[in-house]
């Protein structure tokens, strides 16, 4: 049995993250010799850490529309900052003429949103998530627009050295 070297890489890669399909769209083309389809695939990929990426594959078969879409979903990968098994604050992402708002949960709650923004969150580490998809609701749309909201986070640490601010003390100057 041979071992390729690029496979055994993309075996391990593979591994560290786990994958879901969100869907596939199919679209066609009439020719003068009948209809040549085309398909699209929506793939999340995480690590379930705080590490999750998006791409979308496009080509005339499925499996290596899927395949186009992980490789993108690898070099979109963003890191999401979990406290406690939620988000930091409230945040709106925005695309297109989606918008999806995102709230932190008190524990237990679990996540209640709809399906892409349920994938995306599970697989970014997310355990506690409200969320509401506001205007369309094309998957594509709100899966970047989720995207945007989660990008956008920032952690009261972060917030503070972006400020330039000092630790806070506790005592009054």
């Amino acid at each position: 049995m041979t071992s390729n070297r690029r496979n055994d890489r993309m075996d391990r890669e593979s591994s560290e993250f786990e994958e879901k399909m969100l869907f596939v769209n199919r679209t066609s083309k009439t020719y003068q010799g009948g209809r040549r389809f085309r398909f699209a695939a929506l793939v999340i990929l995480g690590d379930r850490n705080g590490r999750v990426g998006m791409g979308i594959g496009k080509a005339k078969e499925v499996p290596v529309a899927i395949e186009k879409a992980k490789s993108i979903a690898r070099k979109n990968m963003i890191m999401v900052p979990v406290e406690n098994g939620t988000i930091p604050h409230d945040i709106v992402g925005v695309n297109s003429t989606s918008r999806v708002l995102l709230k932190p949960a008190g524990p237990g709650t679990g996540v209640i949103a709809g399906t892409v923004p349920r994938s995306i969150a599970e697989l970014a580490g997310i355990t506690n998530l409200l969320s509401k998809e506001l205007g369309s609701r094309n998957k594509v749309n709100v899966a970047y627009a989720v995207f945007d909201g989660l990008k956008n986070l920032r952690t009261a640490k972060q917030v503070r050295a972006l400020r330039g601010e000092a630790q806070p003390t506790g005592g009054a100057q």
